[in-house]
């Protein structure tokens, strides 16, 4: 039996005791996470230099910490108002500040993107791994120690619990653990109240846990990841990836700005499917075959992905994510082939027996199975040889006219039932996400499944079904680079620095691979950087690979698709060099012809020539100002102030970066030297209004300026 633990100190000292003074301890990855659990196994291994600790987890999720006194003016209230009382991971605090007691290791798997750059504790200890190869690294590493965040509630036969927001990993490491002859092994939930209640899969019997903390004082506010503003070329890609997107097919999209672009172009062509068609025609792109139907998503889409994002539940609810899928394969190849849809009628039960889901003859454990799947009434049941359906008697035989009029009248108007149109294994996203997931009624409920990533990320738990499920998929990802070879650097340097993880990211494009009518979309920008510091990430070579050369398939930029798939090293080549940025293509060019690759006498296409920055802004001009393509489809929850200020003042940082267009802009803002007063609620906003340095006075100038030339300040 479980115990109970008020505290999450005395879940650890439990812990320590029953297992000895080495832990090593997993944790999910993201919201998962119990901080307070955590800390506590943390405190003790610092309060006791003989306790060995070694926390295996990933994504370590931190509140955003300014980088300047006028950014924290700015973000101050802000973060205040999103984060509340989040109470932080004590083991980041110490290794930021370089105080990580030598009893006390960090491993992660993925690294939210950048933020490890600089600190050689977290680039050593970190492993890289397949996302469905966690599980069984844990297990191999020893892991003696699983905690998790879940949500409870009560139920006739006791407290039920529910993995909630991280399914992916959890269960198969319990597996793993538990199995066979192993070492000590005990896993912990820590019960949060606002954590939504995730049924199906996540949905898990408290007896499979050691001990459960549950403390209201550890309710606090949940990590929630604001939804970030999606710029013009990001709107580019994500219009070019909602055309090969096929109505009845999979989808899988990643977080952050783009993968909420592309959620909202793929609303946008269902809902205003004219003006879609208008934005790409418009886009400078290449044309290329593997482009889908421009149609409405009339049949819909299903999910199949490891993390559910905001951007899904919006497509849920615009009615594009709609094709419920079955667990049941003869069930799924028919209603694939047409042969039936999710009605419950003549047509469904001639299929049922034809396929040899429903004898002629039903037996106890038939009859349970077909009433389950929702194509017999929940009221039929077996009386000696007979049925009975509401004192009604029944001939036992399927194939009965008599018998099969009497049901078809019973189930009219009824439906299959335990069809889903999401798998998910992880959510992360802003506060009205988890709003929504809290209030899901129990259609909602049924349709949505949190589970392991080792349903959602590959298929060898099932390879037939996972395959009739996932016909015409579209696996988008993002990557940082990509070489002219084909080859996608999407998780680490060249010099070995670990910017993020590989994640599912192979898994993704292995599957698409594997999987009839399936395709891998990675989407790369085109550059990085400005001014003097602008670069190409169409690059000649790399000396890292995420995904290698032979697994290419499609790259989308702001500037078109380059299909990939089955071309040679010379047409591969020319595909990439067409959606490059036009200030890097003859470079591009110039060095395979030098290397052999391409031939002597190519010349970049007409239509790829005009690659620019600006011509991406002039095609899609006209749908930002008329409110299609805004800068957060989903919303946000900044006031309008402070959306004009983060603005103003993200593009005088990068004006900072170029210091001779710095020095022009500074003596333009002097010379026009707007009107303060004017200014006032922006200055007062984050403490500029009387500046206490010649950097604050500068800022304050070219913030005037700024506020000037987007129409909200005159000049004197």
């Amino acid at each position: 039996m479980n115990r109970m633990f008020e505290t999450a100190e005395a879940c650890a000292d439990f812990a320590i005791a029953s297992l000895g003074k080495q832990i090593k301890l997993g944790a999910p990855l993201g919201l998962g996470k119990p901080v307070q659990l955590i800390n506590a196994f943390f405190r003790r291994a610092v309060e006791d230099p003989e306790i060995d600790l070694h926390i295996y987890t990933a994504l370590s999720l931190e509140v955003p910490k300014p980088s300047s006194h006028i950014e924290a003016e700015l973000a101050g209230p802000i973060v205040e108002r999103l984060f509340g009382d989040y109470e932080p991971l004590a083991y980041m605090e110490a290794l930021r500040a370089g105080t990580l007691p030598p009893n006390i290791q960090i491993s992660e798997l993925y690294f939210k993107a950048g933020s490890m750059k600089g600190l050689p504790s977290a680039q050593q200890n970190y492993i890289s791994s397949n996302y469905t190869h966690i599980a069984r690294d844990m297990a191999a590493a020893g892991v003696n120690v699983l905690v998790q965040l879940v949500a409870a509630r009560e139920t006739e036969t006791g407290l039920s619990l529910s993995l909630s927001c991280n399914p992916d990993v959890a269960l198969d490491v319990i597996r793993q653990r538990r199995g066979g002859d192993q070492d000590a092994f005990l896993c912990f939930a820590q019960v949060h109240r606002d954590l939504p209640f995730m049924r199906h899969d996540a949905e898990v019997p408290a007896a499979l846990f050691d001990g459960i903390v549950q403390n209201p004082a550890y309710n606090r506010t949940l990590f929630a990841v604001p939804n970030a503003a999606i710029p013009a070329t990001d709107y580019a890609t994500a219009l070019h990836v909602s055309s090969l997107v096929v109505d009845g097919g999979t989808l899988q999209i990643g977080i952050g700005a783009l993968g909420d672009a592309v959620a909202h172009a793929c609303i946008l062509r269902h809902r205003h499917n004219a003006a879609w068609r208008e934005l790409v025609a418009n886009l400078t792109r290449i044309d290329s075959d593997c482009t889908a139907e421009p149609s409405v998503f009339n049949e819909g889409l299903y999910v199949s992905t490891e993390m559910f994002v905001n951007g899904m539940m919006h497509l849920i609810e615009a009615g594009v994510v709609k094709r419920r899928v079955f667990d049941q394969l003869a069930l799924q190849q028919g209603l694939n082939d047409g042969v039936i849809t999710p009605a419950i009628d003549d047509a469904m039960l001639h299929y049922a027996r034809d396929c040899g889901l429903m004898p002629c003859v039903l037996d106890e454990p038939a009859l349970m199975e077909l009433k389950d799947w929702g194509l017999l009434p929940a009221a039929l049941v077996l009386v000696d040889e007979d049925l009975e359906l509401d004192g009604t008697r029944l001939r036992n035989n399927m194939d009965d006219a008599d018998t099969r009029a009497l049901l078809l009248r019973a189930m009219e108007g009824s439906e299959l039932r335990h069809g889903r149109v999401l798998h998910g294994g992880f959510f992360l996203g802003p506060r009205d996400f988890y709003q929504k997931l809290r209030d899901l009624d129990a259609t909602g409920q049924d349709r949505i499944c949190m589970t392991s990533v080792q349903r959602t990320n590959q298929l060898l738990l099932n390879y037939p079904l996972y395959s009739a499920q996932r016909r015409n998929a579209r696996f988008i990802n993002t990557g940082m680079m990509v070489s002219l070879s084909g080859a996608v650097t999407s998780d680490a340097l060249e010099d070995g620095t670990v910017i993020s993880g590989v994640g599912g990211q192979y898994n993704f494009v292995a599957m698409a691979h594997d999987l009839p009518g399936a395709r891998s979309v990675l989407c790369i920008r085109s550059t990085r950087g400005s001014g003097k510091h602008l670069q190409s990430n169409i690059v000649p070579h790399y000396g890292h690979t995420t995904i290698p050369r032979h697994l290419r398939d499609i790259i989308v930029t702001e500037y078109g698709i380059a299909d990939l798939r089955g071309q040679s090293d010379a047409e591969v080549i020319r595909r990439l060099i067409a959606v490059a940025d036009s200030r890097f293509q003859q470079e591009l060019a110039d060095w395979a012809i030098e290397k052999g690759k391409l031939p002597e006498d190519y010349e970049i296409p007409a239509a790829a020539r005009d690659n620019t920055p600006y011509r991406i802004a002039s095609a899609l001009s006209s749908h930002i100002a008329d409110g299609l393509l805004p800068a957060y489809p989903f919303g946000t929850q900044l006031t309008p102030e402070e959306l004009t200020l983060s603005a103003s003042l993200r593009r005088i940082k990068a004006l900072s970066e170029e210091p001779t267009q710095f020095l022009r802009e500074i003596a333009r803002a002097l010379f026009h030297r707007g009107d303060k007063e004017a200014a006032r609620p922006w200055l007062e906003r984050i403490h500029l209004m009387h500046p206490d340095s010649s950097k604050e006075f500068i800022v304050q100038q070219l913030l005037m300026l700024e506020l000037e030339e987007h129409g909200l300040l005159k000049v004197r």
